[in-house]
């Protein structure tokens, strides 16, 4: 008897809805390209429970016979190749033939569609891969999908599936970027019986942004363009000032199709990144439009990834429209590059940073990138001085956040989640600072113990214990002009649902517009200044979460609080705020690491000099 068998069609189906359907977003997307393929000029989506229970796309594109819908949900069945020559130059979006018959393999499926010469439109239903029903219905010109009980016959598959908000919000991701992407196509998401994105469709890209994420980004859009023989690049990235914590709003478009590309990110992050004090990622959207044949789209079962040809061309080419759309006016590239210090990337390697003195938004005062010389000072006084250096501190931190620093309970419950896990041993640390190298490390000892300790890392983890040892809610400052901030669907969606956990961590928001929030107070030791760049940076973890708890809530706000309210690397201490820092420091009970897990000290006893100079 043979070991080597055939699998049945059933089977098969199921094993491509694997690779094809990973998530209601999946299912989503498939729709949506054939809808885009069918040439339709209005796309709505509606889902409910995050697409995990009932999903529908309509669009008002060309339609199908009877015939073309009985075929197209057999599997590799398609209009849109005909041998794999056509592959290598295919206009559409879809080509395999795999998502019908892969969705309805594993779900409850029901197509109706209807061209607009023909009378009668044709329903097809098939429920779990089964054979499928074909009928005559009534139905407007274009194609209504709709996709039930997903992956209700491959339970394993259903367990791994998220929260129906997670899920929700990854279709939200999905229609956003095929708005984008077809700026000539109206899109309406309605989720839950609530209309989430609605784009206009008048094929100006500025005005499906302006729609999706709000005013405010539409009036930070900085223009982006490059062409030379083969390669023409289009399309919008938000000024220095308008910033957020991840990539999860940059959208790359190659050929009219949505990618992830490795190499387009990081001419990006090159070009635009050396040009801030602070880390962050612009809202970009870049169209790429290339020969269809310098490029391979058929290496990711999904579509999602592609390869260029030659991909360092396309890296240049990036890099220079998107420095081209952030020099000041008026500048050559030689002379923005004349002024351009040369500080460390993200991945260690030295990149070309330029002046960006033409924005509107007033950039904090950098460092000299060249560390002063080693000078010591007079050792520290005694408890006199201490006294005093209470005094000074208090200063330091009411400049720092605009009024009087709050008081705060010393009530000893430690930190909501676990931290790092170095402890001080019972041993009490003792530094007597010495001096301060390049305004941003401690020079301290303790015996015959040298030690350098990071100011910024030090204070962020004094504050963020302060922080924890409040019982209930952070104490807040009322904002007597109160800011308006636009978000996108998304954001503000997760906005609405943490409310009464951010107010317990010291930010108030009133909601006050579709996707607008008044922000009337935020936590005493946040300038107002940092305000709605922290409020994002949360969003931004928040997305990056799967269903968090307020624990973790609490836990991310502090420690971001925290490191917004700390001292800064470039802030000049005296002798005697040294010496409050490292005694605070001291008491508290993880002295060695911040919030984020870094370490605030580096020490060295008198024997491991010794053998760094050779002397044992």
């Amino acid at each position: 008897m043979s070991l080597v068998h055939l699998l049945d069609d059933d089977t098969v189906n199921k094993i491509a809805a694997g690779e094809v359907v990973e998530r209601p977003a999946s299912v989503i997307k498939e729709l949506i390209e054939n809808a885009v393929d069918a040439g339709a000029t209005f796309i709505e989506t509606e889902v409910m429970a995050g697409g995990t229970s009932f999903m529908r796309v309509t669009d008002n594109g060309c339609g199908m016979s009877r015939e073309d819908a009985a075929l197209a949900v057999k599997r590799h069945a398609t209009s849109k190749i005909k041998d794999s020559e056509d592959i290598l130059s295919v206009p559409t979006l879809g080509f395999r033939g795999e998502a019908l018959p892969t969705i309805a393999a594993v779900s409850r499926f029901s197509l109706v569609t209807r061209r607009a010469e023909d009378e009668l439109g044709v329903s097809v239903r098939i429920i779990g891969g089964k054979a499928p029903e074909i009928a005559d219905a009534g139905a407007a010109p274009g194609t209504t999908v709709k996709v039930e009980d997903l992956f209700f016959n491959t339970p394993a598959r259903k367990k791994f599936m998220k929260t129906p908000h997670t899920e929700g919000m990854k279709i939200n991701d999905c229609v956003v970027k095929a708005a984008l992407a077809e700026p000539g196509i109206s899109f309406r998401l309605i989720s839950n019986n609530k209309t989430v994105v609605k784009t206009p469709g008048s094929g100006e890209l500025r005005d499906a942004i302006v729609s999706i994420y709000g005013g405010a980004v539409g009036e930070s859009l900085l223009p982006l363009f490059f062409e030379d023989e083969d390669v023409r690049i289009t399309g919008f990235l938000t000024k220095p000032s308008m910033l957020r914590s991840s990539r999860g709003w940059q959208t790359f478009i190659v050929n009219g199709r949505v990618v992830e590309n490795k190499a387009m990110a990081r001419a990006i992050d090159n070009a635009y990144h050396s040009l801030l004090p602070k880390a962050g990622y612009p809202l970009a959207v870049l169209v790429v439009e290339v020969p269809a044949r310098s490029v391979d789209v058929n290496v990711h079962p999904r579509k999602a990834e592609i390869k260029f040809e030659d991909e360092g061309r396309i890296f240049k080419a990036v890099y220079k429209s998107v420095v081209d759309a952030v020099r000041p006016e008026g500048q050559s590239l030689e002379q923005v590059a004349a002024v351009a210090h040369v500080p460390e990337h993200r991945d260690g390697t030295p990149t070309p940073s330029f002046s960006v003195a033409s924005f509107d938004r007033p950039r904090a005062s950098e460092p000299s990138s060249l560390p002063r010389p080693f000078m010591p000072t007079v050792p520290f006084a005694g408890k006199k001085d201490a006294a005093n250096f209470a005094e000074v501190q208090k200063e330091l931190l009411a400049e720092k956040s605009g009024g009087t620093p709050a008081i705060y309970e010393q009530q000893a419950i430690g930190p909501l989640v676990a931290d790092a896990p170095e402890e001080k041993d019972g041993k009490s640390l003792s530094m007597v600072p010495i001096g301060q190298v390049a305004l941003c490390f401690i020079i301290a000892q303790d015996g015959d113990t040298l030690y350098i300790v990071d100011q910024h890392a030090a204070h962020e983890r004094i504050l963020y214990d302060r922080f924890s040892a409040l019982a209930e809610d952070m104490p807040s400052q009322q904002l007597l002009v109160h800011l308006l901030l636009d978000f996108s669907a998304r954001e503000s969606e997760l906005l609405e649902a943490h409310q009464e956990a951010l107010s317990r961590l010291g930010f108030e928001l009133a909601k006050c517009g579709e996707n607008q929030f008044r922000l009337c107070s935020l936590p005493a030791d946040i300038p107002v200044g940092e305000a709605e760049t922290i409020l994002r940076k949360i969003l931004g973890w928040l997305m990056e979460m799967h269903d968090p708890t307020a624990a973790e809530i609490r836990h991310a706000c502090l420690a971001m609080t925290a490191c917004k309210a700390a001292i800064k690397r470039g802030d000049e201490l005296n002798l005697r705020q040294m010496q409050l820092l490292l005694e605070e420091l001291s008491q508290t009970a993880r002295p060695y690491t911040c919030p984020h897990g870094r370490p605030t000290i580096l020490r060295f006893t008198g024997g491991e000099l010794a053998k760094m100079f050779k002397r044992t």
